[in-house]
């Protein structure tokens, strides 16, 4: 399959994902101008009126930029839709992503065709994330143009998959568009996730140690200081299995080496986790990957992504010796 040509424009081939509460306005604008996909989830515009302006802001920034650099334009940017049937907004949702034409469409909890029809309605493209290839094989089925593969270790809802195992299982049968995300914080991982089958990386938890993202100054030293042993896999907050920080979890006074079992049937990602204590999910408990050890300061996303850069032109010289 030809690759949409919609990423011919990104310096790096990463897709920021979308990092809930933590994505707005502002750290996407910067991922885009910096030369790497900007995503963010519907569900963090409050209220739903909020995401047209969101998109009415990114969508004229974008342009303004294009504009002045015409040799260096942005990159494009998506937004994450929560399919799954606890999300009553996805409707409205849809339709002021309609109306804004946005060009790229992350979906997540459930596949759906119409979902995709609409989207591709208006010229746009969907990529939906999944943890194992009995899920991507129905995503394609019902009209995704592109997979997110969330391995073991990625930040917020991930997968048990080694990525060795997910990308080779799913590039048995897909030739199209496919991300991967889990652990990937460095210019040799992007890399990496290329030479084992993937197209782009998806990366989240170390821009949330950058000075656009929507997070505490507790919750960006969290990810500085972290490593990988810091993180704890654990249903109960959203009741889906995802990656946390375990200070933020001993923070709400909770053990996270004892944590009960979550209940999928009252998820909510507005009101919080299913844990019972003052904590709700992703402000008071924070979303972390393995791959934080990398992350060793603050810094804008511009910088972050120079890196990234660097350390990805660096990578591909020492294999070119």
């Amino acid at each position: 399959m030809r690759m949409p040509p919609i990423f011919n424009r990104l310096r790096l081939p990463v897709i920021g994902s979308p990092l809930f509460i933590i994505s707005g306005p502002e750290l996407v604008i910067a991922q885009c101008k910096a030369g790497i996909v900007g995503s963010f989830p519907a569900l963090n515009a409050r209220p739903q009126s909020l995401l047209d302006e969101w998109l009415h802001r990114i969508t004229e920034e974008l342009a303004a930029h294009n504009r002045d650099h015409p040799d260096a334009p942005a990159a494009p940017f998506a937004v994450n839709q929560i399919v799954h049937k606890s999300n009553d907004r996805l409707e409205a949702d849809l339709a002021t992503c309609a109306k804004w034409q946005v060009p790229i469409v992350i979906t997540s909890l459930g596949a759906r065709e119409d979902l995709n029809t609409a989207v591709h309605g208006w010229g746009g493209i969907t990529l939906h994330d999944v943890i194992d290839d009995r899920f991507a094989r129905k995503a394609i089925e019902k009209g995704a143009d592109g997979l997110i593969a969330v391995a073991a270790g990625a930040g917020g809802h991930a997968g048990r998959l080694s990525p060795f195992a997910i990308v080779q299982e799913i590039r048995q049968w897909f030739a199209g568009p496919l991300a991967l995300s889990g652990a990937i914080a460095t210019g040799d991982a992007v890399l990496a996730a290329q030479a084992m089958g993937a197209d782009f990386a998806y990366i989240g938890s170390p821009f949330i140690a950058t000075a656009e993202a929507n997070a505490t100054a507790e919750y960006k030293d969290g990810i500085v200081a972290g490593k990988a042993a810091d993180i704890v896999y654990s249903n109960l907050f959203t009741g889906v299995h995802g990656n946390y920080l375990r200070a933020s979890i001993v923070a709400a006074g909770l053990d996270p080496d004892a944590l009960p079992e979550g209940d999928l049937k009252t998820m909510n990602f507005g009101a919080g986790g299913n844990d019972g204590s003052k904590a709700k999910a992703w402000r008071d408990i924070w979303g972390s990957g393995q791959g934080i050890g990398a992350v060793d300061r603050v810094e804008s996303v511009a910088e972050r992504v120079e890196r990234l850069a660097a350390q990805y032109a660096a990578a591909r010289a020492r294999l070119a010796v």
